[in-house]
């Protein structure tokens, strides 16, 4: 289970802006050089090196770049709300303090990062366990199960995202759905989700790419599964949302023992 439900990416230098977009999962973030910034509908968050930061999942955010001359490099390890509810005994969780300064809970991710590398187990429940109750301090119990976006019809657009992700949307198709013409259901989708049906449509396609992206993939493959242009379109929009570009996403499976 807790292998199926943790996952980390690192980024050596972010040189791209994340445009608004969420994950179902907590992100936690171990800045090791340079500042990154993350804006929330009502603030913005500065973490500078030395530092964890946290959103909670389903939580609308963007990553401008706060210094375009100075490298960020940091270390993000994507735990799923299943997997916190687990290790707290069903305790469900909500971040309240998104930035945390604690050498201890530094070296428990550091040390978690590399069970994963090395597929340990035992190591990995270890550590995470650690981890996660070091700065569940920084956090409280959360009255409501994580839901997904607020929006009249957004389960069932949603759904149809979902289970048409490889195929080509259009704004009429979607706003059928809602019932509304295509300019006000694209006004009430990015009131109501702070995205853009068609960022949130490229989102859903890039996250879901990743599952499929192992260190024998077939990228260009991948990019016309998906429906995208090109394998430079699938690069471009994938970098966009993950950080990095799927080529060297692939390649971290290629470091892993």
């Amino acid at each position: 289970m807790i292998l199926d439900d943790l996952e980390y990416i690192s980024i050596e230098n972010q040189t791209t802006e994340f445009p608004k977009h969420f994950h179902e999962t907590f992100c936690i973030s171990l800045i090791h050089k340079g500042i990154e910034q993350i804006d929330f509908e009502n603030q913005s968050l500065f973490s500078e090196a030395g530092c964890i930061s946290i959103t909670n999942p389903y939580e609308i955010h963007s990553n401008p770049l706060f210094d375009k001359t100075t490298q960020l490099k940091f270390d993000t390890i994507y735990i799923s709300n299943k997997l916190m509810k687990y290790i707290l005994n069903g305790k469900n969780i909500k971040f309240t303090n998104r930035k945390i300064h604690s050498k201890n809970a530094n070296t428990l991710f550091i040390n978690l990062k590399d069970a994963i590398d090395k597929q340990e187990p035992k190591k990995i429940e270890l550590y995470l366990r650690k981890f996660i109750n070091t700065i569940k301090l920084y956090s409280q119990e959360n009255e409501n199960e994580y839901l997904e976006l607020n929006f009249d019809s957004f389960k069932e657009i949603n759904n149809y995202i979902e289970n048409h992700i490889y195929e080509k949307f259009s704004l009429d198709e979607l706003s059928k759905i809602a019932n509304i013409n295509k300019y006000g259901f694209a006004k009430k989708f990015k009131a109501s989700t702070g995205m853009s049906p068609i960022n949130y449509i490229l989102m859903k396609k890039v996250f879901s790419s990743k599952m499929y992206i192992n260190k024998n993939t077939e990228l260009t493959s991948i990019a016309y599964k998906y429906n995208f242009t090109d394998l430079a379109h699938f690069s471009k929009t994938f970098k966009r949302f993950v950080g990095i570009s799927p080529k060297e996403y692939q390649q971290s499976f290629r470091e892993k023992p």
